[in-house]
């Protein structure tokens, strides 16, 4: 329920009034409440009532001044706009909150209820209606200022509070703000801080319960993604000083200010525009101080990156000829209120003038203390400073003092004034509230009562002469985001701020930040851009983090990367792998594409491979060739010529299934390298046992009556050469049905190379080939062994027992040479085993026949067969 207001003459002695106030009459009044002014405010005796008591030497916070002309200006060009509340008048009614929250609930009911003599909740001497509020600056002054706006559901719109003391909308259901939620600077931050890698950074708050929330919000998120604090300093100090500029610090903590000796480079600051005021006075203060102790005077802390809140505006607020030390403020980085140029608004700051300016009762202390000098001949300051000629121009200022074009907070005012504007277009175009006097022109303000226009507020939607769509959302904030400026100063100790990234609401989670890093223009004493902030220097390549012991997490030592394992740029936390066609170099540093590894034919243990390989087929065609010469002497004879031939000719094939194995892996070498070596193998194996076995048989023949002779021929030598071969063709076509083998890459076994191999597809199968040559080789090993001391002249069981010999110990040695082998190393270990057992076999069988049939022919006849038999 909306209190009842009563009209009433009022009477009785009057206090001192507020004296700082701009009125405008207008049908409709837009009431404004800024912070611009500082007081010293005297120590209460109670000697008399402290509403009499006199407020004296105002400080004026210069640049802050443009709020109070941004607010004028919206309601001036909305006047002589005839597309907006045409016939009506917006008048306004602008008090100061003077930073102070009792002021700031003093000068409220002041605005609702003009009184010289202060009764609440009654409106004393000049009618007017207050349709809304824009206002306040800061936190304490926005809820101080809704406690009692609140109570009349009169509409109020802040202009630059951000915290959430204030977010509960329904406790003020009536509060509105032109600003983007905190919460959105906060991820901000966080952003702009992994952006440029700045994980030691420092923070300034003001000691209170802003700054507390400010710090319980922020170290979590810095945490969370592996950001340390360096530093916490919480700032007290107040703007109630005595006159001396250094009461608004703690003189005993100059020599121990944290951000001076901090190597932390990256710095935020949070808090209010006067967080810069310290910022600034700490080190004038520090200088005075060093100057009066004969010492040099230390210049300022160089090398800081300065980031900055949307709360804070760059200000001065000490005398124009001290240099207020913006310059160490170069390169700061501010989230700061999306603001856009307004067309006219410079010309109209030109043309201001303390000269006809009776209702503003701000001019005339923000133009003295601008310009140093006196409106009035008749102060102390006249004598001091001289007199003003009220012609001095506001752009001569420096940006500290006053800036010519429209801040963030500024553009918020203006926007708020259009959005009451707006608001009150659409209830009366759209509503019988608005009702005319009879027989005139003028708007009735009684029939428009202040709380109507929150169902229009809350719906708002219109786009501003700048372009940009002026909404709020459900929370009764705008929905807009935040600008990312740089700061370039210059030699007079002006500035500007340059545009250099955006915080947009809209985008993905962890996407509300772009920057152009290009654009930003850092303090000049950094060597490197950007600079670094962290604890200590960044690791080089080749190294990784290692935690230090009781340090925050920022601090580590750097270590070498492990074995296998790179880093390529600075300040890496661990280091990575290399992609697997690829390894590090010997720094650690970076990786380097593998070389193949396969027995191509143009390496020298390829053409040393393939050389033995033909030699040994060209011998093997050689003896073949000899035997088929003397097919029809003794020796060949009694050797089951037949078994001889098979066998050369499959050892002449283990030679050349040899030159298979060299060369490029593909799809129809994988597949015939195992099984033609395999299946020829067993060949030769088989006709081996059958020989053996043949002998054995044909001794046992020649015994009286033995049925065994029925047994000795070709059949049966045949029969065991087919049978023992058909079973390893059975297993290498199973193999090949099941899981053949294929070209392959290997890029994990070397670490320099990457093995082209053919991958044997079922190792079982594979070792089930070996394994069936090792079972025939046993068996023609035993009976040949058992065999070796027959009495027969050319009995082979002796020469086929050492060639076993030398098969077996070739193939046994082959296993664990093999698997310890990689890539074309292990390939020519197969290929060596195949020769050399193929060797040993043609070595060892058939070197003692060839002797005799080429060097002692004599012996090669059935005449001294049958008496070496006697």
């Amino acid at each position: 329920m909306v209190p009842k207001v009563h009209t009433v003459v009022c009477s009785g002695n009057n206090p001192v009034h507020i004296p700082h106030e701009f009125y405008e009459q207008g049908d409709l009044i837009i009431g404004g409440i800024v912070s611009h002014i500082h007081y010293i405010f005297p120590i209460v005796s109670f000697d008399e009532h402290p509403s009499r008591v006199v407020i004296k030497n105002p400080t004026v916070i210069r640049k802050f001044y443009q709020h109070i002309l941004a607010l004028v200006f919206a309601v001036d060009e909305i006047n002589q706009n005839p597309k907006i509340l045409p016939n009506v008048t917006l008048g306004f009614h602008i008090y100061d909150s003077y930073f102070d929250s009792k002021m700031a609930y003093r000068t409220t009911l002041e605005l609702l209820f003009k009184s010289h003599h202060f009764v609440p909740n009654y409106i004393c001497g000049i009618q007017k209606k207050v349709v809304g509020v824009i206002g306040g600056l800061s936190s304490d002054t926005s809820s101080s200022m809704a406690d009692v706006l609140g109570l009349y559901k009169t509409p109020q719109i802040s202009y630059g509070s951000f915290e959430r003391a204030i977010n509960d909308h329904i406790k003020f259901a009536s509060f509105y703000r032109m600003v983007s939620n905190e919460d959105l600077q906060y991820k901000g931050i966080v952003q702009l801080l992994l952006h440029f890698r700045w994980k030691w950074v420092g923070l300034i708050t003001p000691a209170n319960e802003a700054g507390e929330q400010f710090l319980q919000t922020i170290e979590p998120m810095f945490f969370k993604n592996g950001i340390c604090s360096a530093f916490t300093e919480r700032t007290e100090y107040y703007m109630q000083f005595t006159g001396n500029m250094l009461d608004m610090v703690d003189p005993s903590k100059y020599s121990s200010q944290t951000f001076m000796k901090s190597k932390a480079n990256a710095v935020v600051i949070y808090g209010e525009s006067t967080s810069i005021i310290w910022l600034t006075s700490v080190i004038i203060a520090r200088n005075v101080i060093q100057l009066i102790l004969h010492q040099s005077v230390r210049k300022e802390p160089e090398g800081k990156v300065w980031i900055t809140t949307a709360q804070i505006d760059f200000i001065s607020n000490v005398l124009k000829f001290i240099d207020p030390n913006i310059r160490m403020l170069q390169g700061a980085i501010s989230i700061t209120i999306h603001s856009k140029e307004i067309q006219d608004f410079s010309d109209f700051l030109q043309v201001v003038k303390p000269s006809g300016q009776d209702a503003d009762g701000f001019i005339e202390d923000f133009w003295e203390q601008a310009f140093g000098c006196s409106l009035s001949n008749a102060t102390k300051m006249a004598g001091i400073m001289g007199t003003c000629t009220g012609e001095e121009m506001l752009e001569s200022l420096p940006a500290p003092f006053f800036e010519m074009s429209m801040t963030g907070h500024s553009y918020s005012i203006y926007n708020a004034v259009y959005a009451v504007a707006q608001a009150l277009h659409i209830m009366c175009s759209s509503e019988a509230t608005c009702k005319r006097i009879k027989g005139g022109d003028r708007l009735s303000s009684q029939n428009v009562e202040p709380w109507q226009l929150h169902s229009f507020l809350q719906r708002i939607s219109f786009n501003n002469s700048a372009g940009d769509e002026i909404t709020f959302n459900e929370h009764g904030e705008l929905a807009a985001g935040f600008d990312i400026t740089n700061l370039v100063t210059f030699p007079n100790n002006s500035y500007v701020r340059v545009k250099v990234g955006r915080l947009d609401p809209q985008a993905p989670p962890g996407k509300e930040l772009t920057i152009n890093r290009n654009g930003i223009q850092w303090h000049r004493v950094f060597t490197q851009v950007p600079p670094l902030s962290l604890c200590n220097a960044n690791c080089l390549p080749g190294y990784e983090k290692k935690k230090k012991e009781g340090k925050k997490f920022c601090c580590y030592d750097c270590d070498p990367c492990p074995h296998g394992m790179f880093s390529n740029e600075k300040g890496l936390e661990t280091c990575a792998r290399c992609p697997p066609d690829q390894y590090p170099n010997e720094e650690q540093n970076q990786c380097i594409p593998k070389k193949t590894n396969v027995l191509s034919f143009g390496e020298t243990l390829a053409i040393v491979s393939t050389f033995s390989a033909l030699l040994f087929s060209l011998i093997t065609v050689v003896v073949l060739g000899i035997f088929i010469k003397h097919r029809d002497t003794a020796i060949v004879k009694a050797n089951n010529r037949s078994l001889t031939y098979i066998l050369l000719i499959s050892l002449l094939l283990c030679f050349l299934c040899s030159l298979v194995f060299i060369g490029m892996p593909n799809k129809a070498t994988c597949p015939l390298r195992q099984t033609a070596f395999g299946i020829v193998f067993s060949v030769a194996l088989s006709s081996i046992l059958a020989k053996t076995i043949s002998v054995v048989l044909a001794f046992m023949a020649t015994k009286p009556g033995s049925r065994i002779r029925r047994w000795v021929g070709k059949k049966l030598a045949y029969s065991i050469v087919l049978s023992c071969s058909v079973i390893q063709v059975g297993i290498c076509v199973f193999w090949l049905a099941t899981s053949a083998p294929f070209p392959d890459v290997d890029m994990h076994s070397m670490s320099e190379e990457i093995i082209l191999l053919c991958n044997e597809g079922s190792v079982l199968m594979f070792y089930g080939v070996l394994g069936y040559m090792g079972f025939l080789a046993s068996i023609s090993f035993t009976v040949a062994f058992l065999a070796r001391k027959l009495p027969d002249s050319f009995n082979e069981a002796k020469f086929i027992t050492f060639s076993m010999l030398v098969f077996c110990s070739v193939w046994f040695s082959f296993i664990p040479t093999y698997l310890s082998t990689k890539g074309k190393y292990m390939v020519a270990v197969e290929i060596f085993s195949i020769l050399v057992s193929s060797a040993g076999l043609l070595g060892c069988i058939f070197s003692p026949k060839c002797y005799i049939i080429v060097v002692r022919p004599e012996l090669n006849n059935r005449e001294q067969l049958i008496w070496r038999k006697m």
